[in-house]
């Protein structure tokens, strides 16, 4: 089975080119699933039935998970009995339409404010490499939308300072992004100033590098954010996302079209863009049953 679990991972490397997000996230739930089948029923994945999905979403249910983590869950296995049926291995697929999931109500994402993020992009200290290299990072985030991943895999000859924008490889294609003038200064003084003085190799194409002369990981620009919001006092739980989610917003909130919105986040399906004027419109809401004495 572990045969066989790799080869779905590599078929979703290889050959969807999924986001390594998306590698890492279905491949945890399969795993998950494929342990606790084993520990409980004493069965292997291709010998799942029905039943066995539904008792494992209700497990995980009774274990206090949230709904968008059982359908998501239910979505990873279900694309893997997918790839099962549509290789051979399985006639049919234990994963059927009668399974559902109540995702209960969906969250939105939060975001900033542009006074916040005017704060939170004032912290980084030019006084050292690192400081050079915080506010560049932070600025790029911001200015561009791009995803964490996006940002970590970032090469040196991705970026074009005299036309002012980066090109982000993405999972799916390439898009380009113009840079704003601050960001295009915090980036250009860090390439041509602080770069060279902190990678390890001069060979090593990695736009942003860690204290060790290293690329950058996802785990330590998580850290570097949190220790600048820290800094800055703001009490949201920013994440990574938070930068993407408030540069979509802020964009439509000063008149972007949705279409230009989609082409910048890079995102295939316009729905996904959609989300963003639904939190606006959440806003208004908001500020109109707070605000108005009638509400």
């Amino acid at each position: 089975m572990l045969d066989l679990i790799q080869a779905y991972e590599n078929y979703l490397t290889k050959v969807k080119q999924a986001s390594n997000n998306t590698v890492s996230s279905y491949m945890r739930d399969i795993r998950q699933f494929s342990q606790w089948l084993q520990n409980r029923e004493d069965m292997d994945v291709l010998s799942a039935t029905q039943l066995n999905i539904s008792d494992y979403l209700t497990y995980l249910q009774s274990q206090g998970k949230s709904g968008a983590t059982v359908s998501r869950t239910l979505a990873s296995l279900k694309n893997f009995y997918g790839y099962l049926v549509s290789t051979g291995f399985l006639e049919i697929s234990p994963v059927n339409g009668e399974i559902h999931v109540d995702r209960g109500e969906k969250k939105l994402p939060e975001i900033l404010t542009g006074k916040e993020v005017e704060l939170l992009l004032a912290q980084p200290s030019c006084v050292d490499s690192k400081g050079f290299r915080d506010k560049a990072m932070l600025e790029v985030m911001y200015a561009t939308g791009i995803r964490v991943t996006e940002l970590i895999d970032l090469n040196v000859e991705d970026v074009n300072l005299e036309l002012g924008i980066i090109k982000c490889n993405g999972a799916k294609k390439t898009r380009v992004i113009p840079l704003y003038p601050a960001a295009l200064r915090a980036l250009s003084v860090y390439m041509k100033d602080v770069r060279m003085l902190m990678v390890a190799d001069p060979s090593e194409n990695a736009l942003f590098v860690n204290v060790g002369g290293a690329r950058m990981s996802r785990q330590g620009f998580w850290k570097i954010l949190k220790f600048y919001q820290a800094k800055a006092g703001i009490e949201k739980d920013i994440t990574p996302h938070t930068l993407r989610h408030s540069f979509a917003v802020h964009l439509l909130e000063n008149g972007a079209d949705l279409g230009s919105l989609q082409e910048l986040m890079g995102h295939s399906d316009i729905s996904s863009t959609q989300m963003y004027t639904h939190m606006i419109n959440q806003k208004i809401k908001s500020v109109y049953e707070k605000c108005h004495p009638k509400a």
